[in-house]
């Protein structure tokens, strides 16, 4: 339900957060020159990957339970409000151009809909109902993967979500910057990036921000890895869109195969522009057809599918 707490409370629980805490060193910002400014924003920042580092092993088992999950044919959806939502968004929304994933596998949820990625919605964050509802239209399975974001850890809308999730079986993940979080304690898989107070008191675009980005970052783009997306440090799931990941797909060939640029051109056509199948094709010298069956029974995986073709 929507949250009717009272403001005194809410600012008494938002006092006890690291994220919130007051710096009184800084409250003379605002007078500083612009480079010195710029300068301490600059090192507060570096401290983000060291707090992420912290975290890799639940980073990592979070990761293997995505991924089993996915394939499977589950999805990953991202649940959050404000920053988080909006990150959430972001990388779900990189997903099919990267990893040529359908629109559907990778989803992001934001607390308001779409119109709350460019402003905000009044009191969608506060309502864990609204969770449910956003979870029930996307017909939850217990193959799904729900990754509820948020700095503070206390969002309704992110703990909702995660806990209408887990009663319906689905995988669950809660991605917080502050320890002992509500949102961690919920999920199954609880990752807490303690980052500290920010340079703007309780403004978590900041560093907290990053923390999330780079987080998302791991958990969507090592799934693919571990899905076959890749082939080594090679994009081979990229979806040629335009001109210049068309210029991409070719110069990828290149890197995994060596062959020249007549040959790539064959391969691409010979593999209907996939290329995955045109690395295939060259490095296992098969038709079109053979590499997408292969690639097929393979479920993907290029290196698995190379074996089987060359024995």
């Amino acid at each position: 339900m929507t949250s009717t707490s009272d403001p005194r409370d809410l600012r008494s629980e938002l006092e006890t957060l690291t994220t919130e805490a007051f710096r009184p060193e800084l409250a003379e910002i605002d007078r500083l020159p612009t480079l010195d400014i710029a300068r301490l924003m600059n090192a507060e920042d570096t401290a983000v990957p060291a707090a992420v580092a912290e975290r890799l092993p639940q980073i990592a088992a979070a990761i293997d339970a995505v991924a089993a999950r996915m394939a499977r044919g589950g999805r990953l959806i991202y649940a959050g409000a404000g920053t988080a939502g909006r990150l959430g968004v972001l990388d779900a929304s990189e997903c099919p151009p990267t990893f040529n994933t359908d629109p559907a596998q990778v989803v992001g949820l934001i607390a308001g809909g779409p119109p709350a990625m460019v402003t905000s919605v009044e009191g969608a964050e506060d309502s864990a109902d609204l969770a449910v509802k956003d979870l029930d239209g996307l017909g939850l399975t217990p193959d799904d993967t729900v990754v509820g974001v948020s700095a503070s850890g206390r969002t309704p809308y992110a703990i909702g979500a995660v806990e209408h999730a887990r009663t319906l079986g689905a995988l669950t993940v809660g991605l917080a910057c502050n320890a002992d979080s509500a949102l961690a304690a919920a999920a199954e898989h609880g990752i807490e990036v303690v980052v500290g107070p920010e340079l703007l008191t309780g403004s978590t675009r900041l560093k907290a921000g990053t923390a999330q980005k780079l987080v998302l970052n791991m958990l969507s783009t090592i799934t693919m890895i571990r899905l076959g997306k890749t082939y080594g440090n090679l994009m081979v799931d990229v979806r040629a869109s335009n001109d210049k990941l068309r210029a991409r797909s070719r110069r990828i060939v290149a890197l995994a195969t060596g062959a020249t640029d007549d040959e790539i051109e064959t391969a691409i056509c010979a593999a209907g522009g996939e290329v995955k199948n045109a690395i295939l094709t060259i490095l296992a010298g098969v038709d079109g057809p053979t590499a997408a069956r292969l690639l097929e029974e393979s479920d993907g995986h290029l290196r698995a599918a190379l074996a089987a073709a060359t024995g």
